[in-house]
């Protein structure tokens, strides 16, 4: 491997040595990055929360599963684009390496795009479809509308992440996020208290941060040596690599939009208990968004040690990455919920004064933070058979095992018991069997692997 000049993509060797160390070196920035990411919808819910009322609040909280289903699908064409570009640093393909780069920015480029064409005009009907109150829709809908006028730059930043990623350099999406990060902040303060946008504000400032930080990963991506560099004269569509990031990313993007249905659907059922309950529900969603994207890094850590070295097949190695990251995701999955119910009230306090939210926000807690190390070990097992590149089985096994579930739990079950807990227990559920599943798909791909 070639010497990497000072301000160059720092790559990662993930195909020799200790592995233990080398994957908490690459999860450790990549946490606090997308630590960093969450906060700007965090700060967001702050603020308004704070300065604008719960009505506001429920309006912004309230977007988060609409957003994810029109967006996963192309979030779930960058994983394709991370499996892609590991497997060809794994084999140092270096021709590969440049298409896979140059294919993957065009289509984020058409994806933010149409995500932007899309998402603009049709955002009122969607929420009127989930049942948005009255006293939530218009400021939810204006939220929404300039929220996908930066799509083009959060899929971009998106896809230019994932490439970094796949080489083994995740410090410098770390440096871009925090700086987007602080900015983000700033414009909230300033846009909602000083010139009194409300919902408004929050979302011309999370748009203009990602345009930052979009900016800051394409300088990156063109200040870089070898196939790795961005170029003009590079840039168009690979049919071969199109075809391989299609293949693993459409299966991850239709999970992804499939998981985002049936939270759009219990988002629903939230709905029907009025706007303090959306309000504590948007805040306790925000503060386990922390704990998620931290045991959701180790899906990613799992997914590019996998990529690269099941291109080198070694498959010894791909089966220690996936038993060393299911046992830190447990580990760490389990010490963050439990700061999170010990603080719960705190932490809720930090978004609303409002006893009724911060009770509302309490009860659901209870459910997911005592179990959500569950869904840690389910991602990782995810990222481990897409590292593979199964990304249909994880698709499928999320269909039936979770999404699945929990649209049938709430048309019967909580039809039947319409309680807040009722609806709330459907998750820890559909994390067990999911996770069961899981497991068995990934041992008989590991037994096919060794008559291979």
């Amino acid at each position: 491997m070639s010497k990497i000049k000072p301000g160059a993509i720092q790559e990662v060797d993930m195909c020799h040595g200790p592995l233990t160390l080398k994957i908490i070196a690459f999860t450790i920035p990549l946490i606090i990055s997308r630590m960093l990411q969450l906060l700007f919808n965090a700060a967001d819910v702050i603020v308004v929360g704070r300065f604008a009322g719960s009505e506001s609040l429920a309006a912004v909280g309230s977007t988060s599963s609409l957003i994810n289903l029109l967006v996963n699908l192309f979030v779930g064409l960058s994983v394709g684009a991370n499996v892609i570009q590991a497997r060809a640093f794994g084999l140092q393909h270096q021709k590969d390496i440049r298409e896979t780069l140059h294919t993957s920015m065009l289509i984020s480029i058409f994806g933010g795009v149409l995500l932007m064409l899309i998402g603009i005009p049709l955002s009122r009907y969607a929420l009127e479809w989930m049942g948005s109150p009255e006293d939530v829709i218009d400021l939810s809908t204006l939220y929404l509308r300039i929220y996908f006028l930066g799509m083009p730059a959060m899929m971009i930043y998106n896809f230019g992440a994932a490439v970094l990623n796949a080489a083994g350099d995740t410090k410098h999406p770390l440096y871009y996020l925090m700086a987007a990060g602080v900015v983000n902040v700033v414009l909230n303060l300033f846009f909602v208290i000083v010139c009194d946008l409300g919902v408004a504000g929050v979302a011309i400032a999370t748009v203009l941060s990602q345009f930052l930080s979009t900016f800051l990963v394409l300088r990156c991506l063109m200040r870089s040596d070898g196939s790795m560099k961005l170029e003009r004269k590079y840039l168009k569509i690979s049919r071969d690599k199109l075809t391989q990031i299609l293949k693993i990313g459409l299966p991850a993007g239709v999970q992804g939009m499939v998981f985002s249905l049936s939270n759009i659907v219990l988002q629903s059922a939230i709905n029907s208990f009025g706007s303090a309950t959306m309000a504590g529900n948007a805040a306790a969603q925000s503060i386990e968004g922390f704990i998620y994207v931290a045991m959701s890094s180790f899906q990613q850590a799992a997914l590019t040690f996998t990529g690269q070295n099941a291109g080198a097949r070694q498959w010894k190695r791909v089966r220690h990455t996936y038993f060393l990251c299911s046992v830190l995701v447990a580990v760490c999955g389990a010490a963050l919920s439990l700061l999170a119910l010990l603080f719960g009230r705190e932490l809720l306090g930090i978004y609303t004064d409002k006893p009724e939210v911060i009770v509302q926000g309490l009860i659901r807690m209870q459910y997911i933070c005592t179990t959500y190390a569950l869904c840690g070990l389910m991602d990782v097992a995810v990222g481990s058979l897409r590292g593979l590149g199964h990304s249909a089985i994880p698709m499928v096994v999320s269909l039936w095992g979770a999404c699945g579930l929990r649209i049938l739990w709430v048309a019967t079950v909580f039809r039947a018991d319409h309680t807040l807990n009722n609806l709330y227990i459907t998750y820890p559920i559909s994390w067990t069997i999911t996770l069961a599943a899981l497991i068995i798909c990934l041992l008989v791909v590991w037994r096919r692997q060794c008559r291979d």
